[in-house]
């Protein structure tokens, strides 16, 4: 439409705006999400986490609508101001939440702050939209729709730009600098499309570039500042870090300690990662006779195969895996592999990249073995593996006189998520036996045992393997619990993919360290 301006008619483009909509609002998504997604790998307990981030920037949103209210004239200058704030505060969030962490005290509170500052800026953005629209557009209606339906897709965009492309690509901290980035640009769509609505049109232009050329030298520096921050969360020299599409892979050395974690959690340490291994395959096999078909789930970093392929009667091992960098990983490194002895590479271990719950669904073989050995569930998209559900696909995958184990957490420090996995496996299987080791990287390490048929440890072979933990001595030591180490199951429910009990179980236990 035209509008007259100093006596002069002249157009008002409404689409510079839609679009500039369509940007932030894919921002203030990949904000939420760095936040949430920052303080649910840093603290655990995402859904907590998730679920405060998103309360706390929706209640933000909403006071800022509130408040834009106030704003009664200059609505370019402070769209565009307020465009250049949400960028710079976006941009320095990852950075800021992460030094809190490694030298505060006081996380969770900038954390809730950050989230609120950003929701409330963000929050008067829209309201400001519409009242410019309002004065340069007589047909509201038509507009306002499209202002609201590019809104949405602006957030459909960002929520799936975060986790498939931007996160696994650059990581938590460039992620932040890119977005802040784009909301700058957004800013200087305003300025130079609508220069001639600005009061503070020479202010603004110098604030843009200014903050372009800050984040960008940032941007830069993104490698070294990740390196930087890194090293603050790790005791050991950072020698690997990658973010996957799945999960935060690093690894960490000091003299002959190689150890790899994955997002946060120590997955391994090679100097005790032995005890943990022999744990958890020998202890099964040596139960089952001269197994030939062994299923593995999870254990990408080939230590566990590595264990498996001591026994010549194994025909095959089938590796299920959700994350290929992972395993690729193991399989490449040079110290990893020369760990795992190359057991990736044996043609008889076959890789299969998949989720282990939905393998198990489409599986139609039988196996003597079934390992789980999954990370800890910290999450409710790990809880899933450790549910009635997963361990009645697990039985069906099972010959008659099969047996699995499952990695199941401290019996001591995190007990009741111990016991509830115990509990649970019992809901599928008519035999169940839980054991224990002290693993010094983890500290006393519990597992299950569980079949349809009897089990029993005294009956345990290990056929005078070459083993650096396990013997006839200690074995029986493995089956022996303390009382402070035991729980009552009576007090205790089982996990359920409907109900995830255990996910409760084990942060309440963490929670306590």
């Amino acid at each position: 439409m035209l509008e007259e301006h100093h006596g002069e008619k002249i157009e008002f483009k409404i689409r510079p705006l839609l679009f500039t909509t369509l940007i932030i609002s894919g921002c203030s998504m990949i904000y939420e999400l760095i936040i949430g997604s920052l303080g649910s790998y840093l603290l655990g307990n995402s859904v907590v986490q998730f679920s405060l981030t998103i309360g706390i920037y929706l209640f933000a949103m909403g006071v800022g609508s509130y408040g834009s209210k106030f704003i009664h004239q200059h609505l370019f200058d402070y769209f565009a101001s307020l465009e250049v704030i949400v960028g710079l505060l976006g941009s320095f969030s990852s950075i800021i939440l992460f030094l809190c962490y490694i030298y505060t005290d006081i996380y969770s509170i900038v954390m809730y702050g950050l989230t609120f500052g950003i929701g409330f800026f963000v929050g008067l953005e829209i309201p400001l939209l519409v009242r410019i629209i309002e004065q340069h557009d007589k047909v509201l209606k038509d507009e306002l729709a499209n202002l609201f339906a590019f809104d949405y897709i602006g957030g459909l965009l960002g929520s799936l730009a975060f986790p498939l492309l931007l996160l696994p690509q650059f990581g938590y901290i460039t992620v932040a600098f890119i977005t802040g980035i784009l909301n700058i640009l957004a800013a200087s769509v305003i300025v130079f499309k609508y220069d001639a609505h600005l009061k503070w049109k020479k202010s603004l232009k110098t604030v843009i570039v200014a903050s372009l050329i800050v984040i960008v030298s940032f941007i830069f520096f993104g490698n070294r500042l990740t390196n930087f921050l890194e090293g603050g969360l790790y005791e050991d020299q950072v020698i690997f870090s990658k973010q996957t599409l799945y999960q935060k892979i690093v690894v960490t050395k000091h003299k002959d300690d190689l150890r790899v974690f994955l997002d946060g959690n120590t997955q391994f340490s090679s100097i005790d990662e032995k005890r943990y291994h022999e744990a958890l395959v020998h202890i099964p096999v040596g139960l089952t006779g001269q197994p030939k078909k062994v299923l593995l789930l999870g254990a990408g970093d080939g230590l566990a195969a590595r264990e498996l392929l001591k026994y010549s009667s194994i025909e095959k091992i089938t590796l299920v895996d959700l994350d290929e960098e992972m395993v690729e990983l193991c399989r490449t490194n040079p110290e990893i592999s020369k760990l795992n002895e190359q057991s990736l590479d044996n043609p008889k271990v076959e890789l299969v990249y998949e989720d282990a719950f939905t393998f198990l669904e489409k599986n139609k073989e039988q196996y003597q073995v079934v390992i789980a050995d999954l990370p800890d569930p910290n999450n409710e998209s790990l809880n899933k593996l450790y549910t009635t559900s997963f361990y009645r696909l697990v039985n069906r995958s099972l010959t008659e006189e099969g047996i699995m184990v499952t990695q199941s957490n401290s019996p001591l420090f995190t007990g009741n998520a111990f016991w509830c996995i115990n509990k649970t496996l019992k809901e599928e299987f008519p035999y169940v036996v839980p054991y224990h080791l002290y693993v010094p990287s983890f500290g006393d390490w519990g597992y299950n045992l569980a079949s349809k048929t009897k089990i029993e440890p005294a009956k345990i072979k290990l056929d005078q393997l070459d083993l650096s933990y396990l013997n006839e001595q200690t074995l029986p030591v493995l089956f022996s619990f303390a009382e402070d180490e035991k729980k009552d199951l009576a007090k205790l429910e089982i996990n359920t993919l409907f109900k995830p009990k255990l996910f409760e179980y084990y942060d309440s236990d963490t929670s306590k360290l």
